[in-house]
């Protein structure tokens, strides 16, 4: 018989896997970012980025929290329960379910246990149910959709993982935000420099506003871009 190195880590059953926690961002910085609008994050990061076909079923509060992700076979919710188990308050548990609508994955039970453990949300590639209850609020939910239908309870799953949401990479600790235009995530490392920009950015975007409410907004803005492209204008 062969021995086993006692120090040696357990395995994990296939199809389960529990990663390790990432390092906390600053709290004030977490809090920060519930002024800056997703576009605008989005345009700094260079537009093109973002989860797409989200909803939000909570209503208009935003959501700014650190990525707790799971990932799990469609339809079944066993690991989200562990996640939010481990999950600290302020946390986003961030749900690949593979665009799965047939099954939800959260509903009201599980809003109204994240309440009490004061969590910062869901975002799910996939279903949620009690519609109603998520539209009283206090707990923002993003989904590709809903069904009354319940999930199982089977597994697999894994938690601390990187995940795809509609398009969107997510990998534990990035700081996912949201607002009524969509849902995208900051890598943790890019959150500090990203602030400092997307102020920047709001100003200059005030700027411009108050040029067109005046009526004072420079009418060779486009026509230099189009003459660039060859228009004669």
């Amino acid at each position: 018989m062969t021995e086993q190195d006692p120090t040696a880590a357990p395995a994990w059953p296939t199809g389960y896997f529990i990663g390790e926690r990432a390092p906390d961002l600053p709290a004030s910085l977490i809090d920060a970012f519930r002024e800056i609008p997703v576009a605008v994050a989005g345009d700094c990061l260079g537009r093109s980025v973002g989860a797409l076909g989200l909803h939000a079923y909570h209503g208009d509060a935003p959501l700014s929290g650190q990525a707790v992700t799971v990932k799990i076979r469609p339809g079944d919710n066993l690991m989200v329960h562990k996640a939010m188990m481990d999950a600290h308050a302020g946390d986003v548990i961030v749900i690949e379910g593979g665009g799965d609508l047939s099954q939800a994955v959260i509903g009201g039970l599980i809003r109204t246990s994240a309440i009490a453990k004061r969590l910062g949300g869901f975002v799910i590639d996939g279903a949620l149910r009690d519609v109603a209850e998520w539209r009283e609020g206090g707990m923002p939910a993003y989904a590709r959709g809903h069904t009354h239908r319940g999930p199982t309870k089977d597994g697999p799953g894994q938690i601390n993982v990187p995940v795809s949401i509609a398009g969107l990479v997510v990998n534990p600790g990035d700081l996912v935000l949201g607002d009524l235009d969509g849902v995208l995530a900051v890598p943790a490392q890019r959150a500090e420099s990203l602030l400092q920009d997307a102020r920047r950015h709001l100003d200059r975007e005030a700027r411009i506003r108050k040029h067109n409410e005046e009526g004072t907004a420079d009418p060779e803005r486009f026509n230099v871009l189009l003459r660039q492209k060859g228009l004669p204008v």
